[in-house]
């Protein structure tokens, strides 16, 4: 298993891949809720890149109410 960390919108991310599921991926929001993050994964087992990664946080972060902190 391999883990980085991203930056996305002045939020930080741990991505980790996972290991024995080519394509599959779990991001855990930093700076966020305790516990809060989401996973994603290709069928076929293909790796996204960098900037589909980038594109799916910024999804989940735009489902944020931004006054709570948390999903609406």
């Amino acid at each position: 298993m391999t883990t980085w960390r991203l930056s996305v919108d002045g939020h930080e991310w741990l991505v980790r891949d996972r290991s024995g599921a080519p394509g599959a991926y779990d991001f855990d929001w930093l700076t966020g809720p305790d516990g809060y993050g989401f996973s994603m994964g290709s069928s076929n087992g293909t790796a996204f890149d960098e900037a589909a990664m980038r594109t799916a946080i910024a999804g989940f972060l735009a489902e944020v109410d931004p006054e709570t902190g948390y999903l609406d």
